[in-house]
């Protein structure tokens, strides 16, 4: 007696489908949605069912009736164009990609960006497509601008991996345009590792340089924008001669609160670092030793 039949899910060839699917991509044939995209106002084509069932962010922006509905629900939303005017066009022609095909074209000129719209369409998986990308590709010139992003939304993963990156080679980075444009809640994160590749005295310069390119931008004293991260810098591992260099220069842009560099000061004094937190004795890996510096070790006698 034959049993009952059974139904089987059998899978096609995913290569040929994907191929056909990215034929569609910005292919205005039985296109029914049009985007205007960018400053350059390129239009892009879609379709309003393919989008939709891939990302609630585009079913809820379509989905929307229009403003001169009254009586029938029913009726089409609209085919746009809806005008996107703060992306670039190669890169919402990603997202729409990634839609279509779940694969994504990506280079470094854009990989950010798209990283910003996977976030902003809820997208999780070209996110990890994304933070892959930027992890296999890291670079001196972009790792800090990666660690503002993965900072801004949330990715520990590409975080840890841009500050191990960031340690390794720190001394070229701190000369980056990208290092001047962390946030002070970025920078001072990077100040305190112990890990960092360059000596403290080449830190505070840098430092330096990053508060007054911040006040400049922010129109706000150097001594406030760069509030948060002096916090970090190791005063106490500086020599005496480097630290009263170190407050003459001060005394022009007051970069650094007084009552730091008299901490500093008095660690020297006493020949430990009483009343200094104990972090900011601790040399770097980049630290050049100092005479002074086998008094700060707390398990020295």
């Amino acid at each position: 007696m034959a049993g009952p039949c059974s139904a089987r899910l059998l899978q096609g060839e995913a290569a040929a489908f994907t191929a056909a699917l990215r034929t569609l991509v910005n292919n205005p044939q039985f296109s029914d949605v049009t985007f205007v995209v960018g400053r350059e106002q390129q239009k892009v084509f879609a379709h309003r069912c393919v989008l939709a069932c891939r990302c609630q962010a585009f079913q809820g922006m379509l989905s929307q009736e229009p403003a001169d509905t009254e009586d029938s629900p029913s009726s089409i939303p609209p085919q746009g164009p809806f005008i996107l005017g703060n992306v670039q066009p190669e890169v919402f022609l990603a997202v729409i990609e990634f839609l279509y095909t779940n694969s994504v074209t990506l280079n470094s000129h854009i990989v950010l960006e798209v990283l910003t719209s996977s976030v902003e369409y809820g997208l999780q998986d070209l996110c990890k497509l994304c933070v892959k990308f930027i992890k296999d590709t890291l670079s001196v010139e972009q790792v800090c601008e990666a660690l503002q992003a993965a900072v801004t939304y949330g990715q520990t993963d590409l975080q840890q991996h841009c500050l191990a990156f960031i340690e390794g080679c720190t001394a070229a980075v701190v000369r980056t345009q990208g290092f001047h444009e962390l946030s002070d809640v970025v920078l001072a994160r990077v100040l305190r590792s112990d890990r960092l590749a360059v000596d403290e005295l080449d830190l505070v310069q840098a430092v330096r340089e990053w508060a007054h390119v911040s006040s400049a931008v922010l129109e706000r004293p150097v001594s406030e924008v760069a509030a948060l991260p002096v916090q970090e810098l190791r005063l106490p591992l500086l020599a005496p001669s480097e630290l009263a260099t170190l407050e003459k220069q001060n005394q022009r842009d007051l970069l650094i609160p007084v009552k730091s560099i008299a901490a500093a000061w008095r660690s020297h004094a006493l020949k430990k670092g009483s009343g200094v937190p104990s972090h900011l004795c601790r040399p770097r890996r980049g630290t050049r030793p100092r005479d002074h510096h086998r008094h700060l070790d707390p398990h020295t006698k």
